[in-house]
């Protein structure tokens, strides 16, 4: 005599989620390459990766209601639902991670080491083109306050050496932090103020983001002021108070390599 063997029923959702997710992951990280190697505009590169986030979202939210119908109904597809769930982190926790600094940083992306007389950024033919074109704005005053109360170790650079002997640790504090220098006036001249342009690239996307350096003569030395802002959005997401750290330390470090 057969026995008749009822099998539970699959998971619809279940089935759905991996799928989703692969094809999340797909268009994520395929945007972020067109994005890096710049064969794609930002515009459309980053409404493919709104895609990408979209479908993983989705992903997740199958995953979810498979397990609750797994749960009540005993349905089968519990491997397949975690294995989007799973897929589908990979897509969102990083731009989560993001998500969770722009709740708790201030919404700025202009930050400079003087906050009462900001380094100004070159409007030679050269600077310019390198900037596409565009110069930074001038940040308002509600917003360098916030700096202020975000970033209280934000601040200039003072060494006991003279501006010309400052102006070549300045460079290659630049050269040893990868960034692309565009100009670089030596301190001379009627002030006796030097500065320098430079372009810097964020990791995975390599955006663009601009930065100014003044060297400025002093009593006893020098003062070194850096202002870097981003060129896209209006948060930064605290990167270049990170950029200005960087710099402020290779900078002090290298002074203190040739005492």
């Amino acid at each position: 005599m057969r026995r008749l063997i009822i099998e539970e029923p699959y998971s619809r959702p279940a089935q759905w989620s991996p799928a989703v997710a692969w094809f999340a992951l797909v268009v994520t990280v395929l945007s972020a390459l067109l994005i890096r190697s710049g064969r794609i505009d930002y515009q459309s590169g980053f409404i493919a990766l709104g895609l990408g986030l979209a479908m993983a979202t989705i992903a997740v939210g199958l995953s979810l209601i498979a397990f609750v119908r797994i749960w009540q109904e005993g349905r089968r597809g519990l491997g397949s639902a975690i294995k989007g769930l799973v897929l589908a982190a990979l897509v969102l926790g990083y731009p989560a991670f993001l998500g969770l600094k722009a709740v708790m940083l201030p919404a700025i992306n202009d930050v400079s080491t003087d906050t009462d007389d900001p380094p100004a950024f070159s409007r030679s033919r050269v600077a310019l083109d390198a900037r596409d074109g565009r110069t930074p704005p001038d940040v308002s005053p509600e917003k360098r306050e916030w700096q202020r109360e975000a970033y209280v170790q934000i601040a200039p650079l003072s060494l006991d050496i003279p501006p010309e002997d400052a102006f070549p640790l300045v460079r290659k504090a630049a050269e040893n932090l990868g960034w692309q220098i565009i100009e670089a006036v030596p301190p001379g001249g009627r002030t006796g103020v030097g500065r320098l342009e430079a372009v810097d690239r964020t990791l995975v996307l390599k955006i663009p983001n601009d930065i100014t350096v003044r060297i400025r003569p002093r009593v006893d030395g020098t003062r070194i002021d850096i202002r870097s802002a981003s060129r896209m959005g209006h948060h930064d997401l605290g990167a270049n108070a990170t950029r200005i750290r960087a710099f402020l330390e290779e900078a002090s470090n290298l002074a203190l390599a040739v005492k």
